[in-house]
């Protein structure tokens, strides 16, 4: 059966600290509640991922508008009370006419709800909205302030090749142009990705360290492990080369040879909107090899975690920090990921889990195999997962730092509208 294409789901700086996080200040002569804007490229990914902190900033008394591109999750932005503004773009393929439609619709937008603040979420939005943020707003001190999430470098900014520099100082150029000027923050979510941040010139003092969108601790509760003879390892991912899917499907494959009991749930849908994703049809043909099942798009994750004992993500090139590994470990499930940004903060080496050099297939078999053998460690390892997500990655001390960022915004919003 064909899976239906639905898309899943340090310390912050000295400066954010004292404030209270649910009182966000009044905009000086500013009639009404402070206006937040979400500039978001796909509303699956907004709700996924961003939900949380636009529900604390809606309670703290914040006015909240949605700009996105609306596929299927419009009605569940507008019934938590948002304004929805849909917005006609993709993640990539807009080409150049498309891109400068895209910066032209969105600086329209920005003059017509006139926001206090701009939340612009990922590298696209960081870019297009920085641009129209200029356009709508030249010479004007009634310009936002602006928040830029970088969810993640990526192979943008870690591959070695030839292209891939020119295209990494091409990019880097135009995160500098949309970041740069004043009243802008701009958040990373782990500590290699703020520090190539600041290489790129902008302010360490105005980069702050905010790890990941926070997991639900009372919905992702600890299970227990799922002792069978067969044991199950899941993946899950959109299905991306860069996410490792073949190779963990080959890490399978080879213990699979070597007479261990394993087997593989992949659990997420492709993403042709990616240049890396596998086809439906290369995932259904993975899907024929003993031991490996295509689980698709899946409603709610905690279905794999019943089902699998060990969590895998052997990411080729860096991440933001993934939402999947954080999910997993709340409910107590060890982890092998590659050794890359993101993953580390999560997988605590010999701890919370095992980390392995990325794009090397017996390391990565070896640290399954490790763990597929050993029930004892597995527990153990889980346990200590789930104490690190309910100190350091729980929704609400996600959303508190947050809301301490757009509060410390605010503050240097222009006195005149």
């Amino acid at each position: 059966m064909t899976p239906v294409q639905v898309f899943p789901s340090e310390v912050i700086p000295d400066f954010l600290q004292p404030v209270a996080p649910m009182s966000p200040p009044a905009v000086p002569n500013r009639a009404g509640p402070p206006r937040l804007l979400f500039l978001v490229t796909e509303d699956w990914y907004f709700c996924s991922h961003r939900l949380p902190i636009a529900r604390a900033a809606r309670d703290s008394g914040f006015t909240v508008v949605v700009a996105t591109r609306v596929r299927a999750h419009g009605k569940q932005i507008l019934d938590e009370g948002f304004t929805l503004r849909p917005l006609a773009w993709r993640r990539r393929g807009d080409g150049l006419l498309g891109a400068v439609r895209a910066i032209s619709q969105i600086a329209r937008l920005y003059r017509t709800e006139r926001p206090d603040l701009v939340h612009h979420i990922a590298l696209k939005p960081v870019l297009f909205g920085g641009i129209a943020r200029r356009l709508a707003f030249e010479g004007s001190a009634n310009a936002p302030v602006v928040v830029d999430s970088i969810m993640g470098l990526g192979s943008g900014f870690s591959e070695k090749r030839f292209g891939a520099a020119v295209r990494r100082s091409s990019l880097a150029a135009g995160v500098r142009f949309a970041t740069e000027g004043t009243r802008r923050w701009v958040i990373a979510q782990n500590p290699q990705d703020r520090a190539e941040l600041s290489k790129l010139g902008i302010d360490e003092k105005r980069i702050a360290l905010i790890r990941g969108s926070g997991v639900d601790t009372g919905h992702f509760s600890a299970l227990t492990d799922p002792e069978t003879g067969t044991v199950t390892i899941a993946l899950v991912s959109r299905m991306l080369r860069e996410k490792g899917v073949l190779d963990a499907v080959a890490a399978i494959r080879l213990l699979r040879e070597r007479g261990l009991q394993v087997q593989l749930l992949l659990a997420g849908p492709v993403d042709l909107d990616n240049s890396g994703s596998l086809t439906i049809e290369e995932m259904a043909s993975l899907a024929t090899e003993p031991g490996i099942e295509w689980l698709g798009a899946v409603a709610d994750v905690r279905t794999v975690w019943r089902r699998a004992a060990i969590a895998l993500l052997p990411s080729t090139y860096g991440e933001g920090l993934p939402k999947a590994l954080l999910e997993a470990a709340a409910c107590g499930r060890p982890i092998v990921a590659t050794d890359v940004p993101g993953c580390r903060e999560v997988v605590r080496h010999g701890e919370t889990g095992i980390l392995v050099p990325p794009n090397d297939l017996e390391p990565l078999a070896d640290a399954i195999a490790a763990l597929a053998g050993d029930p004892a460690l597995r527990r153990a390892m889980g346990r200590a997962g789930r104490v690190l997500i309910e100190r350091d990655f729980t929704e609400q001390i996600i959303a508190r730092e947050t809301l301490a960022l757009y509060s410390n915004a605010l503050r240097e919003r222009p006195a005149s509208r």
